[in-house]
């Protein structure tokens, strides 16, 4: 058969399986296995064994559970809690200030942690009802709430960037740094909106009434409760930067920050740790396995040329260079919203990479396009796992499609920033 047929045939067996209610690492192994039988017969099983262990081999990778560990110690620790608390108590007075804080504080835990869900859980349990209480408009709730939380997608230490780095094979502390300016375009076009909506129909966002009176000296006794997490956070990404660590061994710094920080509020105990290893086990173990079953689906459809097909396929477009990159874009986009980014990654980064640089683009540039519309991909219908973590949090009045239809503007600055990364590349790479 012509790798035009195979190539129809593999994903229309993916499609197929996964809409059979078949897990993703079964599929993608699945697939790979069979594939592998009917092209090289049972003397080819050992390739699989061998291209697993040479992902999993990889020393970085190590990261992976040491950062979520950090995040989940930092979570079940009160300390992202004490940071929204303090934060809380200056934004208050200002118009849309308690949404406006909440982004911001979203953009500090994404520095602690990188992780997505938790940050939408943690946000979904303090602010939402803060700001319900407090008679903010609903969908502007929501969708801060959620596009805020999403942030761990794209700010360092992100885990996407990390995947993304050890798939792509490239430096995963470039890639935190080339984030930063992406990141934070992303976090100024979300506060420029939420303050231009206030501004433009004040009661959205009213002003917090029971701040009025406190004294000085309590709002000043708040801010000792940004000391920890903003500690953790320089720890980590400043042992990074400063070339004191590499990137695993800054996790593990963080790991060591979060202990400490827990620490130093009562809130280290065995019960606690327990739980965030058990919550770190499971992730990784969802994460490996995926790894396990991506790793093995691309190995095996590269040995039949599968890779040089798709190459030849996207290289020859009849569209530019620039072009190219943006329907690379729109193949994530479309797939995030049906699967989980880390099958997304494993499976099309393989391929997509060695384009990119055949092009002559830098790699680096486009993780961080990737981990952008990651973002997007975490907000879109009909998957958008940010709205699922938000809606089990939620007050029961909250629906999904009250939900997904408060983060639609929200989308659409994720657009433009995708945008203005597209065309403008310096906004990622100016500090590396």
């Amino acid at each position: 058969m012509e790798i035009a047929e195979i190539t129809a045939l593999m994903g229309a067996a993916i499609v197929v399986l996964m809409m059979l209610g078949m897990p993703l690492v079964f599929v993608t192994g699945a697939v790979a296995v069979v594939t592998l039988l009917l092209s090289f017969g049972p003397n080819g099983l050992p390739l699989i064994s061998s291209r697993i262990y040479a992902l999993v081999n990889n020393y970085v990778l190590v990261a992976v559970p040491m950062f979520i560990l950090m995040a989940s110690i930092l979570e079940r620790a009160g300390i992202a809690r004490d940071l929204y608390d303090a934060m809380h108590v200056w934004a208050g007075r200002v118009r849309g200030g308690v949404a406006l804080q909440t982004m911001v504080a979203a953009v500090l835990m994404a520095s602690m942690t990188g992780i997505v869900g938790g940050e939408v859980v943690l946000l979904g349990l303090v602010a939402l009802p803060q700001m319900l209480r407090l008679g903010y408009d609903r969908k502007l709730a929501i969708g801060t709430i959620c596009a805020g939380g999403a942030m761990g997608a794209m700010i360092p230490p992100s885990l996407v960037l990390i995947v993304y780095g050890l798939t792509a094979n490239v430096s995963i502390g470039d890639l935190f740094l080339a984030s930063i300016g992406p990141g934070l375009m992303l976090a100024a076009l979300y506060l420029g909106y939420i303050a231009l909506r206030c501004r433009l129909d004040p009661a959205l966002g009213p002003v917090a009434a029971e701040l009025d009176g406190m004294p000085l000296r309590d709002k000043l006794g708040q801010l000792r409760k940004l000391v920890l997490p903003m500690a953790v956070a320089v720890a980590v990404l400043g042992s990074i930067y400063g070339g004191v660590a590499s990137v695993s061994e800054a996790a593990a710094v963080g790991v060591a920050g979060a202990m400490l920080s827990a620490w130093a509020r009562g809130r280290l105990h065995l019960d606690m740790l327990w739980q965030a290893s058990l919550q770190t086990m499971r992730t990784c173990g969802m994460i490996l396995w995926l790894t396990f079953g991506a790793a093995a689906l691309i190995g095996v459809y590269g040995l039949i040329g599968g890779t040089r097909f798709v190459a030849d396929l996207m290289t020859n477009l009849p569209i530019s260079p620039l072009g190219v990159i943006a329907v690379m874009m729109l193949v994530v986009f479309v797939l995030g919203t049906v699967m989980d980014w880390i099958g997304i990654c494993l499976l099309t980064m393989p391929i997509f990479v060695p384009i990119v640089s055949t092009l002559g683009f830098d790699p680096i540039w486009f993780g961080v396009l990737f981990s952008l519309n990651v973002q997007a991909a975490y907000l879109s219908p009909p998957f958008g796992p940010a709205a699922f973590f938000l809606k089990g949090v939620a007050p029961p009045d909250v629906t999904l499609q009250e939900i997904f239809a408060a983060l639609l503007p929200f989308i659409g600055l994720q657009f433009i920033a995708l945008g203005l990364l597209l065309f403008f590349p310096q906004i990622a790479l100016w500090l590396v």
